[in-house]
Parts: structure tokens; sequence; C-alpha cells
């Protein structure tokens, strides 16, 4: 099936079969049997690994690396790239099987972050290096720049870190899982943090291990 209409990514092809191929899903390449956009997404991820990586040395001079590390992963992680993807209605340009239309796979985080580092990887080919980084940097510098500005404290390591040198014991902080609410593609987990049968804490967020987070920071904050 084709893609409903045609996405204005920010780019023009001179190859236009390029783009036709990043937007190619394996669903309707198995139907089909042709090229999905796979190998594309190969090398558009290691691309924008690459031009993120080089632009945050350059940007964030007094940073380490282990904060550079933290910043990159989260500037190139599924739910950044599938934000970015979504800016640009890129789910509705793929190119998708019978199975995978009917599935709602345009509005999936997961095919929205690999269809963007496929077009990535095409513009690369089409292109070359630097449409490629003007490309990542017009589409993913404010969530960068947003990255630079992020939490990144690991708040269950420091909780049960705490309660160990406290009371000097081999006892645990549990998360359990409360409720999940909200779409497929944009859910939202409750979680509380448990401490010798006690909930010390409770957080929200869109992954399990984010609403974790928050509620090992409500308890730290509590404590």
């Amino acid at each position: 099936m084709k893609g409903r209409k045609a996405v204005n990514i920010g780019y023009t092809f001179r190859d236009q079969s390029l783009l036709k191929k990043a937007l190619t899903h394996i669903s309707l390449a198995n139907e089909c049997g042709i090229e999905s956009n796979q190998r594309l997404e190969f090398l558009g991820d290691s691309i924008l690994s690459f031009v993120v990586a080089e632009h945050i040395y350059h940007e964030f001079k007094n940073m380490d690396e282990g904060r550079l590390t933290e910043m990159r992963a989260a500037a190139v992680c599924e739910k950044s790239l599938a934000a970015a993807a979504r800016e640009m209605d890129l789910g509705s340009g793929v190119r998708f099987g019978k199975s995978e239309t009917v599935c709602g796979g345009k509005n999936k985080a997961s095919i929205l972050a690999d269809t963007f580092e496929a077009v990535l990887g095409a513009i690369y080919l089409d292109g070359g290096m630097e449409p490629a980084r003007a490309w990542i940097l017009e589409h993913l510098g404010e969530i960068i720049e947003h990255s630079s500005k992020m939490d990144f404290r690991n708040y269950k390591s420091e909780i049960q870190t705490y309660f160990q040198k406290r009371d000097k014991g081999t006892d645990v902080v549990t998360y359990r899982m409360t409720g999940r609410k909200g779409p497929d593609h944009k859910p939202e987990f409750s979680v509380e943090a448990v401490y010798r049968g006690k909930v010390i804490g409770k957080g929200t967020g869109g992954s399990r291990k984010a609403a974790e987070q928050q509620a090992a920071r409500q308890a730290l904050e509590a404590l």
C-alpha cells in the first residue's frame, strides 16, 4: 500500500528512489518482494549517533564523558526520534503492508523512530554528510538543547544506598505498578516505591522505568 500523502521532510532528494525506499516498511517489502528501509535505518542510526556526539562535544565543553553519553542517549532515543517524526507527520508517508496498516503502524513510536533513521540514511546517500548533519540539527536541535538540562540522577540507586547505609541491612526498595492509562503510543504508568511493606514514594511516567525513578525521587525528597 502506498503512503496516503507526500510528506515534507525538509530535504529535496535528487534520487527519489532513496526516499521511496526509506519510507518502505518491512511489512510491505515482505508482501511485494521489494527492499525495505531496514538497511537505510542501519546506516542512519550510525550517522545520527556520530553527528549528535560531535555536536554536543563542541557545544558543551564543560561536560564530562558520562554526562555527554547521557545527553546523546536522551537525544537519540526512540521517544525523541518519534517526537521529531510526528512533527513532520512522517508516519503518513510510510508505505505499509496490509497487516501493519490495520495495526496502526503510522502511529507506533518504534516505527516512527526507525523511519526517521532510514530517511536520514537516505539523505546521507543522496547528498552527503553536510545535508544529513543539517537535517539532524534542524529536527533534533531543540531536543538536544532540552537534554542538556535534563536531570540524569539515578534516584533508584540513591534511595537504595540511603536505606542500606541507614539500616545496615539487606532490605531493598521494590517497585509495583499501580496503573497504566493512555494509548499505546503515549502510555502513562503509575508506580509505588515500597520499603519494608510501606509505600515511601509514588511516581508516574511514560515508561515503567521513568515512573520508578519518579517514585524514588519523591521518596528521597520526603527524607
